[in-house]
């Protein structure tokens, strides 16, 4: 299993601080979970029923001809390249690192790329998979340019799979209108916008002949009836969606400002986000530890992400952290 994000039991463990007295900043999740409505007793007493609403709901939402619930988008990760022969498949990287991980396992032959070197290896490829915005750089790329490197891929049967988790902030540069396109499949994530990440659902966006092959892989029922329920009146609370947009929004360049004032430049963020680069990240990454303060780190390239604080006792919890490493750095 790969590391990731929230593994807040074992860091408690680690660094013998009880879980509730910890400050979690390390899943890149909105810190102000939409409110859970009253689940009727059949949505728990009956097996979940696909006419219920929350394919409408998710096609109006996220503005897609039609969609795929899963149970996280983590499951269609997996389960994607049961749906190709091998190939060569390109990862715009660093980003999530599941996305490589999943057509590795399947017997593909992987290479990870940045982004200007796209267009070198876009022609060699059979599928290519961008996070966008992307986890944990906070890259976003165009529309434009997504569908013409779509438009290459596709004339030779080829895939080109866009990961918009972190999308809901910025539904303009979406590529959910265009999904219906053959060669073009977009994951959404509900658990990060929504901060209910417990709830494990996700949906594919796609054109319904690769949905009904995805479909016959993910299995009946897949999706709980409760979770279908929690998933509808989330997507139709119009009035939420504003709210969080303009408070993660807000708290994003709070944040920004925050680092930037203790020494931390700023290297790409969303907003339910912030990345930097350091040479100390893993000696700032141990010290908010010891404070019980989690932050996500990644040792490959030496860089931190930075989740949203919820209220003000939360910022301020930080900002004295970050004070008193810069006092002893100095």
């Amino acid at each position: 299993m790969l590391e990731h994000g929230g593994r807040l039991r074992k860091a408690a463990l680690e660094y013998g601080i009880a879980e509730a007295d910890w400050l979690d900043l390390s899943t890149g999740l909105a810190p102000w979970p939409f409110p859970i409505p009253d689940i009727p007793l059949r949505a728990w007493a009956r097996l979940p029923e696909a006419d219920d609403g929350l394919e409408q709901a998710a096609c109006d939402y996220y503005g897609a001809a039609q969609v795929l619930p899963v149970a996280g988008s983590q499951m269609a990760i997996q389960l994607l390249p049961r749906l190709r022969r091998a190939g060569k498949v390109g990862v715009l990287s660093p980003c999530y690192a599941e996305h490589a991980e999943a057509w590795r396992r399947s017997g593909y032959i992987v290479r990870e790329v940045l982004e200007q070197e796209v267009d070198f290896y876009l022609d060699s490829l059979d599928v290519l998979v961008v996070v966008n915005p992307n986890n944990p750089t906070g890259l976003s790329l165009t529309p434009s340019r997504l569908l013409d490197w779509h438009a290459r891929l596709a004339q030779r049967g080829g895939w080109l799979v866009v990961d918009e988790a972190f999308m809901d902030n910025t539904p303009h540069l979406s590529l959910a209108s265009f999904a219906n396109r053959v060669g073009l499949i977009v994951l959404r994530s509900f658990g990060k916008f929504f901060g209910l990440a417990g709830v494990r659902l996700g949906f594919v966006l796609a054109e319904r002949k690769l949905l009904k092959l995805l479909a016959e892989q993910v299995g009946p029922w897949a999706v709980s009836g409760p979770t279908r329920e929690v998933g509808q009146a989330c997507l139709l609370d119009t009035e939420g969606h504003v709210q969080q947009r303009a408070r993660t929004a807000v708290a994003s360049e709070r944040l920004a400002v925050l680092l930037e004032k203790y020494g931390f430049q700023v290297h790409g963020g969303c907003a339910l986000f912030q990345w930097l680069v350091t040479e100390r990240a893993a000696e700032l990454h141990e010290f908010m530890a010891r404070r019980g303060i989690l932050l996500r780190l990644f040792v490959h390239n030496s860089s931190l992400r930075f989740g949203l604080p919820a209220d003000e006792a939360d910022w301020l919890r930080l900002e004295q952290a970050l004070q008193a490493f810069t006092k002893e750095a100095a």
